[in-house]
């Protein structure tokens, strides 16, 4: 009889734990992209598997770059981090979303110069996910 019970006991447990690993899902970006447009860069995602939260808080973080006619990297002081966040809800497991940011030099990066964006990645700090956007921008 004693011996019933623990194996009940057990089995309820692992029930139990098996329910919430369920609810808790696997959180993942199934898509994470960025555009610019002149010197702001634009990042949409869509992530999945978040379970039942009810939103998720997202951070866009980039690098800004000013690059010169010839194409040549900048120095580091024609270097800027940027970055932008938002909370974006949760429906049916499912978020998406965009956030944008724009780098803004002093001086103002006039032509012939340009912008760039390296380093471009989306943290959802809710699940804590990351998505790494490679390329130059």
């Amino acid at each position: 009889m004693r011996r019933t019970v623990v194996v009940l006991l057990a089995g309820l447990l692992l029930l139990v734990l098996s329910s919430q690993a369920a609810l808790a899902g696997n959180p993942h970006f199934v898509t994470a992209t960025a555009t610019r447009t002149d010197n702001t860069l634009t990042a949409a995602f869509k992530e999945a598997d978040l379970g039942h939260e009810p939103q998720v808080h997202v951070v866009l973080s980039a690098t800004a770059l000013r690059i010169n006619p010839g194409g040549k990297h900048p120095k580091a002081v024609n270097k800027e981090s940027v970055n932008a966040a938002g909370d974006f809800p949760v429906q049916n497991g499912k978020a998406e979303g965009s956030l944008s940011v724009t780098a803004s030099f002093q001086p103002e990066c006039s032509p012939p110069m340009t912008v760039a964006f390296t380093d471009v990645k989306l943290t959802d700090e809710t699940s804590g996910i990351t998505a790494n956007i490679p390329g130059t921008f």
